[in-house]
């Protein structure tokens, strides 16, 4: 591969814009395993498990049908929440005493 020795200033730009968001995106994470902590609790309280695949399966297909409402092609949500699903989950589990992910 040959080496890059110059990146054109637009480049630079569209690459802080992409940073900027990402520090959003991080922000919305951290906002949304909050809300986890408290579900961890609830699910704890009352002796349910880290996956109920009714509801995961509605996240993700309610996460990929506004994702191509707005624009973004078709599967990118669904592959990303998916991910972001699983990782929850195995949050879950670990916070539950449990080893399911």
């Amino acid at each position: 591969m040959a080496e890059i020795t110059h990146i054109p200033p637009e480049l630079l730009e569209a690459r802080r814009a992409i940073d900027a968001i990402d520090e959003e995106l991080i922000a919305l994470l951290v906002k949304r395993f909050a809300v986890v902590e408290e579900v961890v609790r609830i699910k704890r309280a009352t002796g349910l498990p880290a996956r109920l695949q009714n509801r995961v399966d509605e996240v993700i297909e309610r996460a990929e049908r506004l994702a191509v409402e707005k624009g973004l092609p078709e599967g990118i949500a669904a592959a990303l929440w998916r991910e972001l699903v699983h990782q929850t989950i195995v949050h879950e589990d670990d916070n539950l005493g449990n080893d399911q992910g």
